[in-house]
């Protein structure tokens, strides 16, 4: 039970109205006062009758005005109001008291170490963030707030470390312990974006952290606004298309119209028709039906993988490049060609024009500015972020609140080798979102087939010895793996081995930042 008191500022009138109370033996549980006429009490609820001796003993104290039942007090409504926002934020957000041990945590803080809170008290915070010396800036002797990078389930993090201090009734606050509310990259990225995000969508939309993504990003920039047809290598499910589009949004002929076609669907007796438009002689409606290279005039088109062109596609299309023009079928007037090629495949474009299967004209037409899309394997540092994007978008089309990946999922992620790289990724996780009950998704929720790390097998009839195989085995394995792990140390962390013994074998086997493209 919980009364409001409104009344006067009179000295001694708090303590007349608990001494009402310890008259009729209640157990005050709290009291506030909030500085503008009010008091609050909290005690348990008592017999009817009892209540109705009590309030007219309060009402008739000098200076009280009103006396009334409230469903809360101040200071709880204001708790509860905090931990509600501090449990839907989507940021872990830690409280320590001045010896830097946990005192609370928010959900997804909880989520992100698979732990509950009552299991987290008292943990000394440098265990669970490190990078910081939270013992030095709590004994400092002014602790102001900061801002620092710091690792958290190791993986990068922006933490905002403030102070939480209580007034001492003078001018000087006494340290109570401290905030620390942890921002992931991707979420520092996301929010950035969404300030500055241009009206139209480009590379800013793609997740990009790692070398090789950030490499693509750069090389894209510099050749968006030429003129000459892009070629987009990579293996399927890397997103060549999506990354194509980001060219398209990137150039000068963003506002302009872009058109995709899928080449394996472009049957031969179709192909004019569908890329010149046609004109019949009669001049009925459908005689003025435009094709796609009209509907994009000024744009762009995006042939979507191009090594499943039939070869009559193949000879129409190199017959339009060469020339610059294009004639509907049904009429003698040529139209002149302003349209932006750009391509995706899969295939290995070079050997099948060795084998014939693919004009060498065309290729030599197309591969002017080529573009290699890494596959996911080659994009560790994007796996997490990727993974959060799809969960986000997934879970809005769902209308379900995004849920959190649990740091066993996230060691699974970056482990599994992913041989259908982003579109697998993607996949997983929509099924992941749809069927996860909590806020949380585990390693289990992630449901994949067994797929162990590409390795190099060894025929049954090599030639030389036990050794001679061991070392070339040793030494491409670690030429994949100096990439991600690019000193001696983390690589000898990573395999197990001291730091000496590593950096002798990469010394032997001539692997160095010189030789091994990072």
């Amino acid at each position: 039970m919980r009364l409001e008191i409104s009344c006067q500022d009179r000295l001694g009138i708090t303590q007349d109205i608990l001494d009402i109370l310890v008259d009729h033996e209640i157990d005050l549980r709290g009291i506030e006062i909030d500085g503008i006429g009010k008091i609050y009490l909290s005690f348990p609820t008592m017999d009817f009758t009892e209540f109705q001796d009590l309030m007219p003993k309060i009402r008739r104290i000098d200076g009280i005005d009103d006396v009334k039942t409230t469903a809360f007090m101040p200071g709880e409504r204001a708790r509860h109001q905090l931990s509600a926002i501090l449990q839907t934020l989507p940021d872990p957000v830690f409280a320590i008291d001045t010896k830097g041990n946990l005192i609370s945590c928010n959900n997804a803080a909880e989520a992100s170490l698979e732990l509950r809170q009552a299991d987290l008290i008292g943990t000394e915070i440098a265990d669970l963030v490190t990078g910081f010396s939270f013992t030095r800036w709590l004994d400092g002797k002014e602790v102001l707030p900061q801002s620092t990078r710091v690792k958290f389930i190791q993986q990068d993090y922006l933490a905002d470390i403030l102070p939480v201090t209580v007034p001492d009734g003078q001018s000087n606050p006494i340290l109570a312990g401290g905030v620390i509310m942890l921002k992931s990259e991707l979420r520092i990225g996301q929010q950035v974006n969404a300030f500055h995000r241009p009206s139209s969508d480009s590379f800013d939309l793609l997740v990009a952290q790692s070398t090789s993504m950030k490499k693509l990003v750069k090389e894209a920039k510099q050749i968006v606004d030429l003129e000459a047809p892009i070629l987009i290598f990579g293996e399927t499910g890397t997103g060549k298309e999506l990354f194509a589009q980001a060219c398209q949004q990137a150039s000068r002929r963003a506002d302009a119209p872009l058109e995709s076609i899928k080449c394996i669907s472009f049957t031969d007796d179709i192909v004019e028709a569908e890329l010149f438009g046609q004109t019949e002689a009669d001049g009925s409606a459908k005689g003025n039906e435009k094709g796609m290279l009209e509907r994009v005039q000024g744009g762009t088109l995006l042939l979507d993988e191009i090594g499943d062109m039939s070869e009559h596609f193949q000879q129409v299309l190199l017959k339009v490049l060469e020339h610059g023009e294009y004639t509907r079928t049904g009429s003698e007037e040529a139209t002149e060609l302003d349209v932006r090629i750009i391509c995706t495949t899969a295939k290995d474009l070079g050997l099948m024009v060795e084998e014939g299967r693919f004009s060498k004209a065309l290729y030599y037409r197309l591969n002017v500015l080529s573009l290699v899309m890494p596959s996911l394997r080659e994009r560790k540092p994007d796996i997490v972020a990727l993974a959060e994007t799809f969960i986000a978008q997934h879970s809005t089309k769902l209308g379900k609140r995004p849920a959190k990946l649990s740091k066993s999922c996230v060691d699974f992620l970056q482990q599994y080798p992913w041989p259908g790289n982003v579109r697998q990724l993607e996949n997983a996780l929509y099924r992941a979102v749809s069927l996860v009950d909590g806020h949380e998704i585990t390693k289990e929720d992630v449901q994949l087939p067994s797929c162990a790390p590409t390795v190099t097998y060894i025929d049954e009839n090599f030639e030389g010895t036990l050794d001679q195989e061991v070392k070339k085995f040793e030494k491409d394995l670690l030429r994949r793996l100096y990439p991600s792990y690019p000193s001696t140390r983390q690589l000898a962390k990573k395999l197990g081995l001291s730091h000496t013994a590593i950096a002798n074998k990469l010394r032997e086997y001539g692997i160095n930042k010189g030789t091994v493209k990072i």
